[in-house]
């Protein structure tokens, strides 16, 4: 059994048209939603190493989890540029190149191959959008990480959380 957590980018700021899509950062709302999140899943568990795509906007997302989330540290961050990537294919061939033993995996990662990943991990029409800042967690039939790619819907949604569950205090 192996554990798969997904985090999509925080919202992005897209008023500079002549960025270049990685560099985008955050929009205030991006900025607020992070730590909020972080907090939230603070509260539930322990901190975890994140396998994060190099986009800028990515990366500031993880530094927000990381002001809400007490004792999540940047060196629990890995910056991996195959996680650039808009392509489930793509996320399923780093997924079964990972090493073993690893029982768990996060990612902080785009649309549509985050939302595309958990509806091929645990069938057509589980999500039909994972949403900024939004969390999810996934159990997986699978001893092997070798094995993802022919995981076709046997996995289960176990937790999510999404920024407008959140209390506004919060």
């Amino acid at each position: 059994m192996k554990r798969l957590c997904l985090l999509r980018h925080a919202k992005s700021c897209w008023r500079d048209a002549d960025l270049d899509d990685a560099d985008r950062p955050l929009n205030k709302r991006g900025r607020r939603d992070a730590p909020r999140m972080g907090a939230a899943l603070g509260r539930r568990m322990e901190p975890l190493q994140f396998h994060c795509s190099p986009a800028r906007r990515a990366r500031l997302t993880f530094a927000g989890l990381s002001d809400g989330w007490p004792g999540l540290l940047p060196e629990h961050a890995v910056v991996d540029p195959a996680l650039y990537t808009f392509a489930v294919g793509d996320l399923l061939a780093w997924l079964c190149r990972l090493p073993e033993p690893l029982p768990a995996v996060a990612i902080i990662g785009h649309n549509p191959a985050l939302t595309d990943l958990v509806n091929a991990m645990a069938g057509a029409g589980t999500l039909a959008n994972l949403p900024t800042a939004g969390w999810i967690e996934l159990s997986l039939s699978i001893n092997s990480w070798a094995e993802a790619a022919g995981c076709d819907g046997s996995g289960s949604v176990d937790f999510m959380l999404l920024p407008r569950s959140l209390a506004d205090a919060a």
